[in-house]
C-alpha cells in the first residue's frame, strides 16, 4: 500500500492527521524547515465554493504531515490547528452536534497543486467549544494528489507525526471533552491524560506538566506543540542545533523550540514500531 492509501483511516479508526502553525509569511517559515532538510510542497490556494480562504504549503510525511498556513484574515502567528483524519465526515458531523459541539456546515475545500485539484472534507465545532486551537476533522478525497514520492523524500530523516501535547489548566475536565469531540476514552498517564487514536496520540497536562516533557509551554488552553517520528532523532537534533533552535534532552525524546515565525515544540522521537 502507498503512502497516500495510509493515510485513509479504515471504517471506526481514527487518525492524528495533521498539525498547523499560522504564519504571517509562507515563505519566511518554509524557508526555515527546508533548511532543517524537509521538503515542502508548492503555495497552494485554499478554495471553498470558488473563494479563496488562504494559502497554505506543507511537509507530507510518512504518517500525517505538517501545514504552514496563511488565512486571509491576518493570522495570530503559532501552532494554532490540529485535525484528526476520519473516513466519514458525515458521521463525524453527526456524533459532534449529538454531543453538544454545535458543528458548523460541512466544508468542502479544495486547493490546486500544480495541475492536481486536491479535495477534502472538514468538520469544525461551534465557535468556543474547543478553546485550545482549531480542532477538527478531516475526510480526504483524493490523497494521492498530495502524498506524492517528490514530496516524501526529505533529508533528515523524519517520517511520522506521532503525538499532539495540549495545555490546560483543569486535565481531567478538558481530556473528558477531547474524549467526547473524538469518541476516545481518557486514559490517566502520570500527571497527564491520555488520549489514544490508531495512529498518533494526545497528552493533555498543566504548563508545568508539559514543561517537564517539552520545555517553556505557553498557558492554557493551547496547543503546545508534538512529536515528529525520525529515522535518527539525535542526527536531526544536530542539525535543529546548527540552525540556532534551542535544543534539549527531555525525559522521552529531545525537545526543539521552534522560532515566532512558526511557534511551538517539536519533540523528537524515534520511529513507532
Amino acid at each position: 500500500m502507498d503512502a497516500a492509501e495510509l493515510q485513509k483511516p479504515p471504517p471506526g479508526e481514527l487518525f492524528l492527521d495533521h498539525v498547523s502553525h499560522f504564519v504571517a509569511d509562507l515563505d519566511v517559515a518554509a524557508g526555515l524547515l527546508e533548511q532543517l532538510g524537509f521538503v515542502v510542497t508548492p503555495v497552494s490556494i485554499q478554495e471553498v465554493a470558488g473563494s479563496r480562504v488562504g494559502a497554505n504549503r506543507c511537509v507530507m510525511l510518512e504518517q500525517g504531515y505538517i501545514e504552514i498556513l496563511r488565512p486571509t484574515l491576518q493570522p495570530d502567528p503559532g501552532l494554532r490547528l490540529a485535525c484528526f483524519g476520519t473516513p466519514d465526515a458525515g458521521a463525524e458531523h453527526r456524533r459532534l452536534a449529538d454531543h453538544g459541539f454545535e458543528p458548523q456546515p460541512i466544508v468542502e475545500l479544495q486547493r490546486n497543486l500544480g495541475s492536481r485539484t486536491v479535495r477534502f472534507k472538514v468538520v469544525l465545532p461551534g465557535p468556543g467549544k474547543m478553546p485550545e486551537g482549531r480542532v477538527q476533522y478531516v475526510q480526504h478525497l483524493t490523497p494521492e494528489h498530495i502524498w506524492r514520492s517528490e514530496y516524501l523524500s526529505h533529508s533528515n530523516g523524519v517520517t511520522q507525526l506521532r503525538a499532539l501535547f495540549v495545555v490546560a489548566d483543569e486535565p481531567p475536565q478538558v481530556a473528558a471533552r477531547w474524549g467526547r469531540f473524538t469518541g476516545l476514552l481518557p486514559q490517566p498517564d502520570g500527571d497527564m491524560a491520555a488520549l489514544e487514536p490508531q495512529r498518533g496520540h494526545v497528552r493533555i497536562g498543566t504548563a508545568e506538566a508539559l514543561g517537564k516533557l517539552l520545555g517553556d509551554v505557553p498557558p492554557a488552553p493551547a496547543l503546545a506543540g508534538y512529536a515528529l517520528g525520525c529515522r535518527h532523532p539525535e542526527e536531526f537534533a544536530a542539525r535543529c542545533s546548527r540552525a540556532g533552535l534551542a535544543v534539549e534532552n527531555a525525559t522521552v525524546g529531545i525537545s526543539v523550540a521552534l522560532p515566532p515565525e512558526l511557534g511551538g515544540i517539536w519533540l523528537l522521537r524515534g520511529e513507532s514500531v
